[in-house]
Formats: structure tokens, sequence, C-alpha cells
């Protein structure tokens, strides 16, 4: 078995890591390349980067900002925001990004996908997801969720199964699927969609939204079927170490990659 990621996540706002609760509710939780810098050294598995109104104000991620964490991580650095070419793609990843995530560029234009599959590689291109359930009822035959673009703005009609079993079609190498439902509410993933999703692909599938308890890791890894685990607020606000994560982890059987201090 591969060994379980653990990554924290810089949502990037005007410069600043910034955390919410489902997609409201704004706060401050530092400087990007300090923290990146201290879950490098912390021992997280990658770090993912996200500017997280770019698409929405219609602009590109921050090179500089890209530029400068990937001078302070030795760890993959994964980045999104805003990336709408193969070009842009070739700009970051020569400025230090180790991959790139495509979310409402890929909605509009699925193309882009495996256009930054053919000239990259498929390992380089993750597609995010923000979706919502629109259905509150549980059981096989009733889940569905709903994606939305825009940083989780605009309701795109699309169903989450089908477009993940797209994303894989062209040529993505991950998904990252954040629960729109869950996300800042530190009351754990939406494991049924996890699930749903890790059942439609092959491909891993990221977790995101929802983090609050290293139990809450555990399911999502187990009964989610996650490949890693996103999270924000419990390592930014200092709930829990990636250390104790991976410990408590290790402690229930699965594999992680150690943190060499």
């Amino acid at each position: 078995m591969l060994a379980k990621r653990i990554i924290p996540c810089l949502d990037v706002r005007d410069g600043r890591v910034v955390k919410g609760t489902r997609f409201v509710n704004i706060r401050d939780a530092g400087d990007p390349v300090e923290r990146a810098a201290f879950y490098n050294r912390e021992g997280a598995d990658e770090i993912v980067f996200l500017d997280i109104t770019a698409s929405v104000e219609g602009r590109r991620a921050i090179i500089d900002v890209v530029r400068q964490t990937a001078e302070v991580v030795f760890i993959p650095l994964t980045v999104g925001g805003g990336i709408d070419s193969t070009s842009f793609m070739q700009e970051l990843l020569e400025s230090g990004a180790d991959k790139v995530s495509l979310n409402t560029a890929a909605l509009k234009n699925p193309a882009l996908i495996r256009e930054g599959a053919e000239q990259f590689g498929s390992q380089c291109i993750v597609v995010a997801i923000d979706a919502c359930r629109v259905d509150q009822q549980t059981g096989s035959e009733s889940r569905k969720w709903e994606v939305y673009s825009h940083g989780g703005r605009k309701a795109t009609g699309l169903d989450l199964i089908d477009w993940v079993k797209k994303a894989e079609a062209m040529s993505a190498g991950e998904i990252l699927l954040t629960s729109m439902d869950a996300d800042g509410t530190l009351d754990g993933y939406d494991n049924e969609m996890l699930a749903a999703v890790a059942d439609a692909v092959q491909i891993p599938v990221i977790a995101s939204g929802g983090a609050g308890t290293l139990e809450h890791m555990y399911e999502a890894l187990t009964r989610g079927k996650a490949h890693a685990v996103l999270a924000a607020s419990i390592l930014h606000y200092g709930t829990y170490s990636i250390a104790e994560i991976k410990e408590y982890l290790s402690s229930k059987g699965l594999p992680v990659r150690p943190v060499n201090k």
C-alpha cells in the first residue's frame, strides 16, 4: 500500500493565507511563504497553494509568491488559481511548482486538462473540484453532488461523478475534491462523496474540507477511500502538528512517510 499523504493547504487571498467556513467568513492565517516553510520543516508530504480569488477576479495566480514559496519548500508544491492556458502552466512550473491545479478553467475548457497532460505529463495535472450535495438523503441510489466553479460561487449544473470520469478520461493525474458542505466546519470530511468518487475513477483522490480531528483523517483515508488528506484550519491554528497526525495514522495501521527532524 502506498504511503498516505498529509497535505497542508494554503488558500491565499491578497497575499495572505486565509481560511473560511463553507467558503465564507474568511479569517487570516498568516504569510504564505512562512507557512509553507514551516510545514516543510514539520514533515508535510506536499503543499497545495491556491489563489482562491484569481478566477473570480479574472487574474492569474501570484507568480512572485509561488517563486518565493518554491525557494523554501523541498517537497512537491501544487499551485492553482486562474490557470487557463498551457503557457501559464509552464510559467508556474518554471517558477518552482511541481503540479498545477485546474478548476474553473477546466470546467470551461475540459481540453485544457489533456493539453496540459500531453505537454507536461499527467502527474503534473491536478483537477480540483468544489462540490455540494444536492440531496439530503443517504443510500447508494440517492447520492448526488453538483460541481461549482469560481471558488464555489457558481453552480454549473454538472454532476460530480460525470465530471470526475471526464477529467480522468482527459488524462488528469489526480482529483482534489472539496466538499463545500463540510469545508471549514471541523465536523469531518464527506466520506460518502469521497468514496463515490474514488470508486468512479482509478486516479488518486485527495480529500479536502472538514478535517477537525485525527479520527476524521483516518476515516477519510479508509471509509472515504482517499489517497491523501488536505488540511487547513487544524494545522494553521495549531490544533495538531504534522507529526501528531502521522503518529496517529501509523498507530491505526496506515502507512505514512516518517517525519525526519
